[in-house]
């Protein structure tokens, strides 16, 4: 009977397993699902090319738009600078608290998990999808959580293989297995097959695959409650702080509903940070900044790369989609609709040191972190996802579906059209408005005015440089003190930065959901000097 209503439940919301329009069997939903692939993208272009058109047609009133984009964004970049700080402090003081022995005053939880002690009921599962990393830095990795503070007899680990990479693999494997493996509550290496129909070869994919095995070779025969365990994906350059596992857990069990929400901790692209190109510093700071401030605004978060959740959740929703290249938000929303709108994320306040895309060269790594950011901004194909699945569930209220909708859609189509309006296009009225608009007085003052609030924004990155400083790891012997110089003055970069790799790549990827080119997985190089 179980099984015959969890089979019902799947059907009901097949909408769950999208990845493109073509997985739609009805001719209908097809199509339907196909226009709203191209919802964003249009928006996009055709707030570029009106921009553009109108500097022509209608110079004053774009003018005037213009320097009220620049003020909208004025005033969002004050209000980010106080959730940045704050959201910095907060992650300060986690860094600092004691959470084994909160955890130990703690008690029974009162959020309606079955945990009589935390040390004997909870269990952490980690899967490291891996493709082709060097050992040295999947040594690191596992280094790092062998360090950690949570009892690592509570600790199931996978590395999880693929087995297109079969030889270095099973190399890397090995040598792990042997160093690290005895560590831990289990470990296990498991092996993602090759060419398997429907997927799209890449992260999701191998980490749906590891799941499954692991469900298969050790919680099932083990009994252990779905419930009690907690299941992080990371990726493999993932390097945990001691505290994370006994922050998480403190988190879990006093969080209301701990099985109806993901857990994000705070990305720092700071492993190799002190030896990558200036541009991808730059880059990596800013990301860093992003993610923490958006912990303060939890309403509006979305699982991002490396994230937690109960194996609860993912059992329920048949764990990742193997079709889709974006699966670290794809998962939430899963749940969301699984759910019927009852999921969230939990911001954890607590960082988690990741690599800045460093190539070989200048020239590599801004190739690189080009193609990094349009994976990211890839992304935006969750927008048909959700408004499909928005349209097929109504169990949702029409208010929710409305406010996290155009989150999405806003979000998606600023990061493409933004910075080109800031930096750009908005000087664009007073080269072509004409000799009419060139009398009047707006167009002695749009230069000004933009150039103004432009250099205010600019003097916001000195708060953006002190916490730069702050989160530095600290300085290699080889390195210069002179690099704290060049540090501070990459920061003029951020022009350059957020249109040609930002914006730019943000359109691109746009560009493949309209014409229906559809990216695969691009897995970023790690390169750290040795």
């Amino acid at each position: 009977m179980v099984q015959a209503y969890q089979r019902m439940k799947m059907d009901d919301k097949y909408y769950l397993k999208i990845g493109r329009a073509a997985d739609l069997k009805d001719r209908k939903e097809r199509v339907m699902y196909r226009f709203f692939e191209m919802v964003v993208p249009l928006f996009s272009i055709s707030i570029l090319l009106l921009a553009v058109v109108f500097s022509f047609k209608l110079p004053f009133v774009v003018a005037v738009l213009i320097i009220a984009y620049d003020l909208m964004w004025l005033f969002r970049t004050v209000y980010f600078y106080f959730f940045l700080r704050s959201g910095y402090a907060r992650m300060k003081k986690n860094e600092k608290e004691d959470w084994i022995k909160r955890l130990d005053e703690l008690g029974t939880p009162k959020n309606g998990l079955i945990v009589k002690n935390w040390r004997k009921d909870i269990y952490h599962l980690l899967i490291l999808p891996t493709y082709k990393e060097p050992i040295e830095l999947v040594d690191q990795t596992f280094k790092l959580l062998s360090e950690v503070d949570y009892p690592k007899d509570k600790m199931i680990v996978v590395l999880a293989c693929e087995e297109s990479d079969k030889e270095h693999a099973t190399e890397v494997s090995k040598i792990i297995g042997d160093k690290y493996g005895k560590q831990f509550f289990k470990f296990l290496v498991t092996w993602h097959p090759k060419g398997i129909p429907g997927e799209v070869p890449g992260h999701g994919a191998n980490d749906a695959w590891a799941s499954k095995e692991v469900k298969k070779q050790v919680i099932d025969p083990l009994n252990i409650p779905y419930e009690n365990i907690i299941v992080s994906s990371f990726d493999i350059d993932a390097c945990v702080y001691p505290k994370y596992f006994s922050c998480l857990t403190y988190i879990y069990l006093t969080v209301d509903r701990p099985c109806r929400a993901s857990y994000q901790p705070i990305p720092l692209y700071l492993n190799n940070v002190w030896h990558c190109p200036v541009i991808s510093r730059v880059f990596s700071f800013s990301a860093t900044f992003w993610h923490t401030m958006n912990q303060e605004q939890p309403e509006k978060l979305i699982t991002f790369s490396s994230h937690s959740m109960s194996f609860k959740a993912l059992s329920d929703v048949g764990f990742k989609q193997v079709n889709v290249v974006s699966d670290d938000s794809r998962i939430f929303w899963q749940c969301f609709f699984e759910y019927d709108g009852d999921y969230r994320v939990e911001p954890m306040f607590y960082p988690i040191s990741m690599d800045a895309n460093c190539g070989q060269g200048t020239i590599v790594t801004l190739k690189n972190i080009y193609k990094q950011q349009k994976r990211w901004a890839y992304g935006v194909g969750e927008v048909p996802y959700y408004i499909f699945a928005a349209i097929k569930n109504k169990k949702i209220s029409f208010k929710k579906k409305v406010l996290m909708g155009w989150d999405l859609v806003e979000g998606h189509v600023s990061w493409a059209v933004s910075s080109i309006l800031i930096f750009a296009l908005g000087w664009l009225p007073i080269f072509v408005g004409g000799a009419e608009f060139s009398k009047q007085l707006i167009s002695y003052n749009l230069p000004k005015a933009t150039s103004t609030i432009l250099t205010i924004n600019m003097l916001g990155l000195i708060g953006s440089i002190y916490l730069s400083m702050m989160i530095l790891p600290k300085r290699p012997k080889e390195v210069g003190i002179l690099k704290y110089v060049v540090m501070v003055l990459e920061w003029a970069l951020i022009p350059f930065v957020t249109i040609f790799l930002s914006s730019l790549p943000a359109l691109h990827a746009q560009l493949h959901w309209l014409t229906g080119k559809y990216m695969g997985f691009w897995v970023t190089p790690k390169v750290r000097k040795k």
